[in-house]
């Protein structure tokens, strides 16, 4: 799946870029007919840890998913986004699946 990163306010080394793209790969073994997404990494301006945003947008043919999260790290925050994209993707799935029939 091609996906467009966005590292807002910093530079994204290269292992955070592949493991987003990695995690995010995995998505299409829940539903194959994902076209393309973007991430987007943020810093946020706060005193706490809890500082790292990622944003994730999906596409799909006549729908979009989007997550967002944050967390002390990149990857937290990423797998998080991810595993509510995965939880949306499946529900979206069964309502198709029960049109159809």
């Amino acid at each position: 799946m091609k996906l467009q990163m966005h590292s807002i306010h910093f530079d994204a080394d290269r292992k955070l870029i592949d493991f987003i793209q990695r995690k995010a790969d995995k998505l299409e073994t829940f539903y194959d007919r994902i076209i393309d997404g973007e991430v987007f990494m943020r810093l946020d301006k706060n005193d706490n840890n809890e500082n790292k945003i990622v944003e994730i947008k999906l596409n799909v043919p006549g729908k979009q998913f989007f997550a967002k999260n944050q967390s002390d790290s990149f990857e937290g925050a990423a797998d998080e986004a991810i595993e509510g994209l995965r939880r949306q993707i499946k529900k979206y799935k069964e309502k198709v699946v029960l049109v159809r029939q």
